[in-house]
């Protein structure tokens, strides 16, 4: 029984589909698209090569930061012998700005304590007494749990160079 109504279902499909019925207006429809003329495709836009732009005043003070008071200026005080090694190999935290760089927290291995920073790029990086970090050759002189402190040697705007003292302090974030 099942299969006589299976069958008489398929026939009648087949016979609904077989049926001549008014498509004319499709019909007359895909003649109109197939008729149409054929359109062009614009070509790919050329563009120019980027070409880098080189900042040649990465040796003076960023406009961004902090200038030197005369005041700190007397507190460190000048000393002529004050300069920055310029044949010495650079870091990889020298490439961002100070005020760019965060710590983030610590490490101690082997009775060492490393402090973890964040160059604010997405990278975390382990530097200790003696590393160099910033722009204006900035020296770790001092690390604690809580606290690195810097000295950066900075144009005076006399054509020497002073030592200004700078520091990063634990940055605790609430999640």
């Amino acid at each position: 029984m099942m299969k006589r109504i299976a069958l008489v279902s398929v026939l009648l499909t087949l016979a609904g589909c077989a049926l001549d019925g008014d498509h004319s207006d499709l019909r007359q429809k895909m003649a109109a698209v197939k008729h149409k003329p054929k359109g062009q495709i614009e070509p790919i836009p050329t563009f120019t090569p980027y070409s880098p732009y080189v900042y040649s005043a990465a040796a003076q003070r960023s406009p961004f930061s902090r200038p030197v008071l005369e005041s700190e200026q007397r507190l460190v005080g000048r000393k002529l012998d004050v300069a920055p090694d310029l044949n010495r190999q650079r870091e990889l935290l020298e490439r961002f700005n100070f005020d760019a760089l965060s710590m983030v927290g610590t490490l101690s291995r082997g009775g060492q304590l490393w402090a973890l920073i964040d160059d604010g790029e997405g990278g975390i990086h382990r530097i200790t007494v003696g590393n160099y970090l910033g722009k204006n050759h900035g020296r770790v002189v001092n690390a604690s749990e809580t606290q690195i402190d810097v000295l950066e040697i900075v144009p005076d705007g006399t054509g020497g160079w002073i030592e200004r003292p700078r520091a990063l302090t634990l940055e605790e974030k609430d999640n």
